[in-house]
């Protein structure tokens, strides 16, 4: 992990800095300016719009009594992509977009799903609810130990969970 981390970190900037030049040699370096900046506006303006009408969605589902985790997923992928946004560059600022218009978070959105439950399914991905976070939580799936508000697999079968109308047979949507 630490090493794609690394890679991930040291080959973007390089990346871009080569597209940032090769766009400022073909539109020149005022209109590379100006199509940063514009960028940073129209992002910011799908920020706001997107997370607000996220957080709407994610209050109703919680209203509703009902676990919010395609809207959990939907908040995490607008963070991700307002921070692509701030950061200068032609590949971080069209993955920036990409997370923030619907259709294309909708796409991301079911890779990220998926990839959950196969880690979910496969026991590499546990999800908890409530209980300590970080150093006090180390070792808690280890044989013996207490494994309570520990949830793994599909379904519905979460304390304090209720099923909402669209979830009749109990099933996770």
């Amino acid at each position: 992990m630490f090493a794609r981390l690394l890679v991930v970190l040291l080959v973007t900037p390089i990346v871009e800095l080569a597209l940032l030049i090769q766009l400022g040699g073909l539109i020149g370096f005022w209109p590379t300016v100006a199509l940063i900046a514009a960028t940073a506006v129209v992002g910011t303006y799908l920020l706001r719009r997107e997370g607000a009408a996220a957080w709407k969605r994610f209050n109703e589902r919680l209203r509703a009594g009902a676990l919010p985790g395609n809207e959990l997923i939907d908040g995490v992928i607008i963070l991700v992509a307002g921070v692509l946004l701030v950061t200068p560059g032609v590949l971080t600022d069209l993955a920036g977009l990409a997370g923030l218009l619907a259709p294309t978070r909708a796409l991301i959105r079911r890779y990220v799903s998926a990839r959950v439950q196969r880690g979910v399914a496969h026991g590499i991905t546990g999800i908890r609810f409530g209980g300590p976070v970080g150093d006090a939580d180390v070792g808690a799936s280890e044989p013996g130990r207490p494994t309570a508000n520990r949830w793994r697999g599909p379904g519905t079968d979460v304390p304090g969970h209720r099923r909402s109308p669209k979830e009749p047979d109990g099933t996770s949507r």
